[in-house]
């Protein structure tokens, strides 16, 4: 675990670079390449997360693997302002870099299992067509780069449904855990995001009271994701019978629905960084999407999250990620601070909804999920 923190100190580059590009470009050119930067870079930080289920990263000569991979990593972190203009070929090159990399050791690790090695192969098929295409799209520009990088993530990300799933092993609480750990680190930028939107007027009492609402909201963020959604899909992964239906679980629920969780998360830390900037000014058209839409977006991978794992449907959450969306007219007209301020009294009144309408089915998962699971 020491070494796999440590790998993903890299991926907080990485979260504050795209924030940093959509701030430096707050239109929705920005916010997309953004989001297909941070897709791929996200889908290369899943990919270690599998490895570490199968080998030991503090053993050996994987260990220094992990280094090269941070340091490859780190490079295509540095490249994220420029990724869709002169640094794209080393961006691709890089991030092939990180991807072949991850893809050696499982094949190393896999020589006596035959069907982890099928597995693998069909990782390395996505892998390549899609790190070929970064490489392709770094010569274009405009609409046809930007449609190549979103076909480059949709292959890479749908790899393992287009080439199966039943050769991969993990271990289900250490999959978990590392997830959970992820959204920390991405609460952790929205921190950051508060401290940076600083810079530029000094701190006064508007920044102050922004500051404390941000913290705010980064709270909610985590009591949303860690008070029980975290300790039921622990669970959940953990009761899987192995084989397909746990990696199924794993895949759907954990590699691809904590994405948009994770993008939910950057996009909020560009609004609270435009709040920060100027806390009595209405936010822009792009910041008022990102905080809202991205709260929204956050929201409905919890609501998504939660019906792949138990097949229910939270209408709370839904519901609180509709109204989200319909007050971005309102944080167009009223002060970027209020925004702030409407959008926890949002999130508090649903922590509380839940809180007060589920306590006692609420307290005895508690005490159940914090329980060992069954060997």
């Amino acid at each position: 675990m020491p070494l796999e923190l440590f790998f993903d100190l890299v991926f907080v580059l990485a979260l504050t670079q795209c924030t940093a590009l959509m701030a430096a470009v707050p239109t929705w050119e920005g916010v997309a390449q953004s989001m297909l930067i941070l897709g791929m870079l996200w889908w290369a930080w899943v990919g270690y997360s599998w490895l570490t289920s199968v080998v030991d990263p503090e053993e050996g000569v994987v260990r220094f693997a992990i280094f090269g991979a941070m340091a490859a990593l780190l490079v295509a972190s540095l490249c994220v302002p420029r990724a869709f203009d002169d640094l794209a070929l080393l961006f691709a090159c890089t991030y092939g870099v990180v991807r072949i990399g991850q893809i050696v050791l499982f094949m190393a690790t896999s020589r006596d299992d035959p069907a982890l090695r099928s597995s693998v192969i069909g990782l390395a098929v996505s892998t390549a067509i899609g790190t070929g295409l970064l490489v392709v799209a770094a010569s274009t520009d405009d609409v046809l780069q930007g449609s190549l990088w979103a076909l480059a993530l949709l292959l890479d990300m749908g790899g393992p449904y287009l080439f199966g799933q039943d050769g991969w092993k993990l271990a289900p609480g250490h999959f978990a855990e590392r997830h959970g750990l992820i959204i920390i680190i991405a609460l952790g930028e929205s921190i950051v995001a508060i401290g940076a939107g600083t810079e530029a007027g000094g701190v006064d009492a508007g920044v102050v009271v922004a500051a404390v609402l941000g913290i705010g909201v980064a709270a909610a963020f985590w009591w949303l994701y860690f008070d029980i959604v975290a300790l039921v899909a622990e669970r959940r992964l953990g009761n899987a019978e192995v084989g397909r239906e746990q990696n199924g679980v794993a895949r759907d629920s954990f590699s691809y629905l904590h994405f948009p969780m994770v993008a939910g998360i950057v996009l909020v830390a560009l609004g609270m960084k435009k709040t920060i900037g100027d806390v009595g000014e209405p936010l822009k058209l792009v910041p008022a999407v990102a905080t809202l839409g991205g709260t929204a977006l956050y929201l409905l991978a919890h609501v998504a999250f939660r019906y792949r794992n138990v097949h229910r449907l939270s209408i709370h959450r839904l519901l609180c990620a509709v109204l989200l969306v319909a007050l971005i007219p309102v944080a167009l007209e009223v002060s970027a601070l209020t925004s702030l301020a409407i959008l926890l009294g949002a999130l508090v009144a649903l922590i509380a909804y839940e809180t007060i309408r589920f306590a006692e089915l609420r307290e005895k998962m508690r005490h159940q999920l914090t329980e060992p699971a069954p060997n």
